[in-house]
């Protein structure tokens, strides 16, 4: 296992961040302001929904803990539910801040913050700690950039949590990309481990201004050993017959329907994350991550789409996978906003998956509280604000 430096560092060869810029920029905050400002819909109904989420509370207390446990090892209880609920509760009330102005909600938050990088020190639990490390590093970070710019938090309360994230975040995401991803049976494991890996080192990069990580999550998903490789993340391409429409088979849609959204998810962080300190990732392989998501969304939808075999870690993949078929996830008012709205390209199936799940919160994205499975958490959505361009 690497050695991990005591204290975060900062690379000798940053280069200047954009700040805020992770998942969203001042301007992207600045335009949702104004919908919301001016009444105007559906912005106005997000923004109602996630004033009524418990987590945006100002009253909302931490629950911080030294070790986070996910996954069942036997011996400790997991716990992780309290760093994901905290997590979103920050990250809630650095958007009511940035929107209403109002600093309670910004003390409310770095409060949070506050309890969990002095608290925290470790992650453990099976081998789903890679995951806890991975999906809540990036989330972390994110919060945590809201925040940056806040005169309250002081600069020594902003680097405990840096430290946290590189110490404790890092440490696990770089063990896996360099070693827990390839199996015992010489396979490489699953995308989405790749990917919430790469998420969270690319957004400890930039939260740190660590040049060297941002790096090695842009690297990774380039020329990656594993399946975070865009290369091999997209493993055969159909095109239309009629339309010239392509689809992209992806490694995990064999495996079950959850795990093929959650790529969706995640790889819609990492390029949104890459977009906004200004590398253009949505391009991929001639937008290559958006004919994945119109191959899943389709799927999701209830339409037939083709599939070919693939030899997976877990072996031969021969259907594409029925069990989790239509599960509810939010992420994709990011990626339908970009390519219809930015790129002007025609998203049909993503639009169509995308008011799925809005129709379950009211015709809008919700976020953190507002779906009852697992994946409504895997994201910090509220998409329908914060990244819709078009009504």
């Amino acid at each position: 296992m690497v050695k991990i430096a005591t204290l975060f560092l900062m690379s000798a060869t940053a280069a200047a961040f954009n700040h805020p810029g992770l998942l969203h920029t001042s301007k992207d905050l600045s335009r949702a302001k104004g919908h919301v400002d001016k009444g105007e819909e559906p912005w106005l109904t997000d923004w109602n929904l996630l004033k009524t989420s418990s987590r945006a509370s100002p009253t909302w207390e931490p629950k911080p803990v030294p070790t986070v446990y996910r996954g069942n090892d036997g011996e400790h209880q997991q716990n992780f539910g309290q760093l994901v609920s905290d997590i979103h509760a920050a990250y809630q009330l650095g958007i009511r801040w940035h929107i209403e102005k109002d600093d309670q909600y910004a003390k409310a938050a770095i409060n949070i913050l506050n309890a969990w990088s002095s608290t925290l020190k470790a992650i453990e639990g099976t081998g789903d700690k890679y995951i806890a490390a991975g999906i809540y590093g990036s989330q972390l970070a994110n919060a945590g950039e809201l925040l940056r710019d806040y005169s309250g938090w002081s600069g020594s309360d902003r680097n405990k949590l840096k430290n946290v994230l590189y110490n404790v975040f890092y440490k696990l995401n770089h063990e896996y990309l360099t070693a827990g991803n390839k199996w015992g049976n010489g396979y490489y494991g699953w995308s989405s481990w790749d990917f919430l890996s790469l998420a969270s080192v690319q957004a400890i990069g930039v939260f740190n201004e660590n040049q060297d990580l941002y790096d090695e999550a842009i690297n990774y998903f380039w020329d990656g050993r594993g399946n975070g490789n865009i290369n091999k993340f997209i493993y055969h391409n159909w095109t239309a017959s009629s339309t010239g429409a392509i689809l992209a088979q992806t490694q995990e849609a064999g495996r079950d329907q959850n795990h093929a959204l959650l790529d969706v998810q995640l790889i819609g962080v990492i390029m949104q994350q890459a977009w906004n300190q200004g590398d253009d990732l949505y391009k991929a392989l001639g937008n290559a991550p958006l004919h994945a998501t119109e191959y899943l969304s389709k799927y999701n939808v209830g339409q037939d789409v083709p599939y070919t075999w693939y030899d997976s870690p877990e072996g031969n993949h021969t259907v594409i996978a029925p069990d989790g078929r239509g599960e509810i996830r939010p992420g994709w008012e990011r990626i339908y906003a970009h390519y219809h709205d930015i790129k002007n390209v025609d998203a049909p199936w993503t639009k169509k998956y995308r008011d799925l799940v809005n129709s379950k919160t009211n015709g809008v994205e919700g976020g953190g509280g507002n779906y009852n499975t697992g994946g409504g958490m895997d994201d910090l959505g509220f998409g329908t604000l914060l990244y819709r361009l078009s009504a």
